[in-house]
């Protein structure tokens, strides 16, 4: 079984990290997405699958009389989790912003603070007409 999450989470983190290197900025939360549960799959699989039984140690013990489920792991998911909402939540109202006030998801479009190098672009097309005018 670990095996074939290993496969699993090697699938979702490659294709978010090419999703993430699109251009397009719907296209990267989908990357995001994806690695954050591929994140949460491989915490999981680190802390070992087993079917054991919850962590409660019975009045008077000191400590199981069987085996147990490892609780670790699965805080550490549940806290990924969270973690990763909020985030994916954050980076969407970002984009939805973004979108908004300059009309475009393209991240090469996006370059609004980035001035532009002398000699190309915009800039070059309002000094040539300039100069024929």
């Amino acid at each position: 079984m670990e095996a074939v999450l290993a496969v699993l989470v090697g699938i979702l983190f490659s294709v978010g990290a090419y999703l993430m290197m699109e251009r397009s900025l719907i296209r990267l939360l989908f990357g995001l997405v994806l690695i954050s549960n591929a994140a949460s799959l491989a915490v999981f699989a680190a802390g070992r699958l087993t079917w054991g039984e919850p962590a409660i140690v019975p009045v008077g013990a000191l400590a199981p009389d069987r085996e147990i489920a490892n609780a670790l792991p699965q805080a550490l998911v549940l806290t990924a989790i969270v973690i990763g909402f909020g985030l994916i939540a954050f980076a969407l109202v970002l984009a939805e912003r973004a979108f908004r006030w300059l009309g475009t998801v393209d991240t090469e479009a996006m370059r609004v603070a980035e001035p532009q190098p002398e000699g190309s672009g915009a800039s070059a097309v309002k000094a040539d007409a300039g100069r024929t005018a």
